[in-house]
């Protein structure tokens, strides 16, 4: 079961940068090559991964979803890519382009 959705904000657990889901994969899709060099504390495979806007920064992440909280705050995310991706904001949630 997922337990974040596309447009609400997280907190790395282990890195403690915010961030802004704005994908999902229901379990892992990336390489075993990506895996094995960046996934260093395992996280199980078979569960949800998310792709990230990092806060203040230009990268996105690719987290599995035991290494997250749910941010509760309103803060607004700092990302170049954030206004290809997601139009709206409302209490602290963002809303994905096209979706009403």
């Amino acid at each position: 079961m997922i337990q974040f959705s596309i447009g609400q904000q997280v907190v790395h657990q282990r890195f403690g940068y915010r961030g802004l889901i704005f994908d999902v994969d229901e379990v892992f899709s990336g390489t075993e090559e990506w895996y094995e060099q960046m996934a260093t504390s395992r996280p199980p495979k078979d569960a949800p991964w998310y792709r990230v806007l990092v806060h203040d920064a230009d990268h996105t992440t690719y987290v599995a979803e035991r290494n997250l909280t749910a941010y509760d705050g309103e803060d607004y995310i700092d990302h170049p890519m954030l206004p290809m991706l997601f139009d709206g904001f409302d209490s602290g949630r963002y809303r994905r382009k096209g979706a009403s």
